[in-house]
Parts: structure tokens; C-alpha cells; sequence
């Protein structure tokens, strides 16, 4: 996911996004949305990502509206982050400022949307919750790349899985193969 990002240079091969190398592509650049209709960029949610308050800002009229639609389909996907609206976002439960960090990310309206670790100190109930997004996120057509421990979890919604030992790739299959792999 590094690599992806652009935090870590890979020591051969290259980063191919959208058909085009991204190598040369500075970490800004991959993450920040295209400037064209649905063709976003890949902003990663993190797992330690610390939730911050949002600045003020203002918008035109156009871009006042793809906010409100944004903010709508993330309000949609995450009903508990509309009805904690108001609050601090740093008194928000783990699981909440989780659904948070998602939001924010999908606002950049991404193709690709890397996550790491997105059940790592998540109660149960989350972990289910915020899987059962991930798999609408992808439904409405969002691909999901995401680095998670709990594998079992992770390949139930998954389509293709990689298994990394010591940075190498030992198994790349179909999820659902994969999980009948001891």
C-alpha cells in the first residue's frame, strides 16, 4: 500500500493506475481527485488515522452541490456520522471516527479506495458494520484495496486476496479459494 501511495519507491516493477504509470507521481498526486466526471483518486484511510476537525471553507454553487450529494451518500453509508454531526469529532468512539476517516475518503468521490487495517481496535459490532460498507462501497462500484489481518473477515467480502510474508507475495488466488487454503 506504500508503494501505491508513493511513501515507498518499489525496487522493480512500477505502479500502473488507470492504465498509466504513476511512479513518477509525487504522494499528492495519486491521492488528489481527478478532474474529470468519476474518475477520482485514491485517497488511503489509514488505520491510525487520527480524525481532525474540518476547516471552513467556501464553495461555488456547483461545487456546494457534488458537496451536499458527497455528503448525502456518506450520511447514507454511515447513519451514526449524521447523527454525531455536531460533536467533536475527537470524542467520537473508535468505531465512529472509523466510519469518519471512510467518509471523508469517499467525499473524493475515488476509484480506488486503499484501507489498512480498517478493523484494528474495533469493537465486534464495528468490525461487521464497517465490512458490511466496505462491501456496499465496492457495489456502487468503488474498488477496494485494503491490508487487514483479520483474514477470515477479509477474504468473506473479498474478490481476489495476496498473502505477503517477509514483503513477498506466497499466494495470490481467487478470496473464496483462498479461504479454503490451510
Amino acid at each position: 500500500m506504500k508503494t501505491i501511495m508513493g511513501v515507498v519507491r518499489p525496487t522493480n516493477g512500477e505502479v500502473i493506475y488507470d492504465g498509466v504509470p504513476i511512479g513518477n507521481l509525487a504522494t499528492a498526486e495519486r491521492v488528489r481527485p481527478r478532474h474529470r466526471p468519476g474518475a477520482g483518486g485514491a485517497p488511503p484511510v489509514p488505520s491510525d488515522d487520527r480524525v481532525r476537525e474540518p476547516g471552513n471553507g467556501r464553495l461555488s454553487a456547483q461545487a456546494r452541490r457534488r458537496f451536499d450529494q458527497d455528503l448525502d451518500r456518506v450520511y447514507s453509508l454511515f447513519p451514526r456520522v449524521k447523527e454525531r454531526h455536531g460533536q467533536i469529532a475527537g470524542t467520537l468512539s473508535g468505531g465512529e471516527q472509523q466510519m469518519v476517516a471512510m467518509g471523508r475518503a469517499l467525499m473524493a468521490r475515488p476509484r480506488l479506495l486503499c484501507m489498512d487495517e480498517p478493523s484494528m481496535g474495533l469493537a465486534p459490532i464495528f468490525v461487521e458494520q464497517t465490512f458490511d460498507i466496505i462491501q456496499e462501497i465496492n457495489r456502487q462500484g468503488t474498488t477496494i484495496f485494503m491490508v487487514e489481518q483479520n483474514a477470515n473477515m477479509a477474504l468473506s467480502i473479498a474478490h481476489r486476496a495476496y498473502v505477503l510474508q517477509t514483503g513477498q507475495v506466497v499466494l495470490s488466488r481467487h478470496a473464496e479459494e483462498l479461504r479454503r487454503t490451510p
